[in-house]
């Protein structure tokens, strides 16, 4: 009997792999070449993350998620998280090119957007590894000024902070190579108002900066709660204050935060996130009594832009998956890639994309700089926008893929469940919103120096010129009702600036046309060679 054969496989389009995120790159390129960063380290961290295995790694890591271990077998408390092996694969990854630390390790005129481009690039892979990342790096600076204290910083703690590779192991410091640190702010009466913080915080013998401290209390988030130590807000007698919490007590047993959870999330699978209770837990007075709310600030100026620069990297490799397939699938007789819509619809994901990308960068370069005021306003107006417009777009990408595009085979899924933390996580979009409000009344040279930034561009395009003149008008009288308008007019005006400035002038013009004088266009009323040239930098290998 002749075995069945019901049909072909035919018109279905393979994994994209074995590739380098660098390379096919453009806007990215020019923009590290721009800044004099360093484009062979890049190069060969995009070369390393296109390849299948560490592409296939992480999916193992997202597919296995961690798994809470409260006790060994034994039955001895030990409040272990234990990981897929994919997940020290990519840890390794980011970590042998510092996107942990290369800012502080390697200072010099681009160290904030060359460590921005590689975290960038590692965002594009797997979202997960982004969270220790980012907060070792949000933390190291805090460390660094401290002065000796219960713990000697400069001697144990930033050596391991600023190596340049993975130590997974649950050990004391001693005993390990590396490190990483982690945070935990909110509770579950409070959430992103810290100031209704109850964990308590009572000295164990002089109070002050630098002592040690008994916390009792709980984090209904506790972001990398396998790290080496936390950073915590507990009040004490002097208000709140930042708590330098390690996992084992200095010389002593392990530390007594008990696990009661792990997070199980919507996306960002392969990361741990848990629900803790300290138990008498041992911590270090950080900074000085009572400040510990502006401490966390200071941070946020670097962790709210990793979440610009998460949701750029998700963006971007929305972006080439959807490229991949309308180049290879056919559809009605023709490449999806030649029919007018669908070149209509990735010209426009690929205008949100390099506008976020350059957004996300030149933020990095102001830290460079030292502009700090700048950031202080820029960063949660990029937050606010750049994370939301990240949640529509993957939809807009999964969308292109078809039925493909929703099952968990190939990469569109994770990538859209991703999407919405970065929105989340560091504040939400009314914080950022209020956050931008905030800046604005209490520092108001801020608008002086947006207002110079902003002019870099005038003149290029009428379309900009007229939004520039409305965003101005609100700026000057903001209400709080207004304080999205207010935040995501900003954020759009500076990336379109960056775009008339830096990208080809038929791409700065379509953002112009499509972000500024008619919302909701979706590239549909592009001319047919402005779209050519977008799709033709987006990817390379479309013609």
């Amino acid at each position: 009997m002749q075995p069945f054969a019901t049909h072909q496989v035919t018109n279905q389009v393979g994994p994209l792999e074995d590739y380098s995120l660098f390379d096919t790159d453009p806007a990215l390129k020019q923009a590290v070449a721009r800044a004099g960063a360093p484009a062979a380290e890049l190069a060969e961290h995009g070369a390393w993350l296109g390849r299948a295995q560490t592409l296939a790694a992480a999916v193992d890591a997202n597919r296995h998620s961690p798994l809470l271990q409260a006790y060994d077998p034994a039955g001895h408390r030990i409040d272990h998280v234990a990981f897929h092996p994919a997940w020290a694969l990519l840890m390794s990854g980011a970590m042998k090119r510092g996107l942990h630390c290369r800012s502080w390790a390697q200072p010099g005129p681009a160290a904030h957007l060359t460590r921005a481009a590689g975290f960038f690039l590692q965002g594009q892979v797997e979202a997960g590894t982004l969270c220790p990342v980012t907060m070792t790096h949000a933390a190291i600076p805090l460390l660094m000024r401290e002065p000796a204290g219960a713990i000697d910083y400069a001697r144990d703690w930033l050596p391991r902070l600023l190596a340049r590779g993975f130590d997974g192991a649950d050990a004391p410091l001693g005993a390990k190579q590396s490190a990483l640190l982690g945070m935990g702010l909110t509770e579950k009466q409070g959430g992103s108002d810290l100031r209704a913080i109850t964990t308590q915080a009572r000295p164990q013998g002089r109070p002050g900066r630098g002592q040690p401290y008994w916390l009792v209390g709980h984090k209904w988030f506790l972001s990398v709660p396998q790290a080496d130590a936390h950073l915590v807000l507990a009040r004490g007698d002097e208000g709140i204050s930042c708590f330098f919490m390690p996992r084992w007590i200095p010389g002593g047993p392990r530390n007594a935060v008990r696990l009661r959870r792990l997070k199980d999330k919507l996306g960002n699978r392969s990361n741990a996130s848990a629900e803790v209770e300290f138990e008498d837990a041992w911590a270090v007075l950080l900074g000085e009594p009572g400040k510990g709310m502006a401490l966390l600030l200071e941070m946020a100026a670097t962790t709210r832009l990793d979440c610009v620069l998460g949701s750029a990297a998700l963006l971007r490799q929305g972006l080439v998956q959807a490229m991949h397939h309308a180049q290879q699938r056919q559809a009605f007789g023709r490449a999806l890639v030649d029919q007018p819509i669908m070149r209509a619809v990735l010209a426009d994901l690929a205008l949100e994309s390099e506008a976020a990308m350059l957004l996300g960068l030149r933020l990095a370069q102001a830290m460079d700089g030292g502009e700090r005021l700048l950031l202080r306003v820029a960063t949660p107006a990029a937050k606010l926008w750049v994370c939301k417009r990240a949640i529509a777009a993957l939809g807009e990408a999964m969308e292109a893929l078809g039925g493909n595009g929703y099952v968990e085979e190939g990469p569109l899924a994770r990538l859209y469940r991703e999407a919405p933390v970065n929105s989340i996580w560091e504040g939400s979009g009314n914080v950022m919103a209020l956050d931008v409000l905030r800046a604005l009344a209490r520092e108001p040279q801020a608008l002086e120096v947006l207002r110079q930034e902003l002019a870099l561009a005038r003149g290029l395009d009428a379309r900009y010129d007229q939004a520039l003149a409305a965003w101005l008008a609100l700026a000057a009288r903001p209400e709080e009702g207004q304080g999205r308008d207010l935040a995501g007019g900003l954020a759009r005006l500076m990336q379109a600036a960056l775009m008339l400035r830096h990208a080809p002038q038929p791409l700065g013009q379509a953002f112009a046309a499509t972000r500024l004088a008619a919302a909701g266009l979706h590239g549909e009323n592009l001319p047919a060679p402005a779209i050519a040239a977008i799709l033709a930098r987006a990817w390379p290998a479309i013609c």
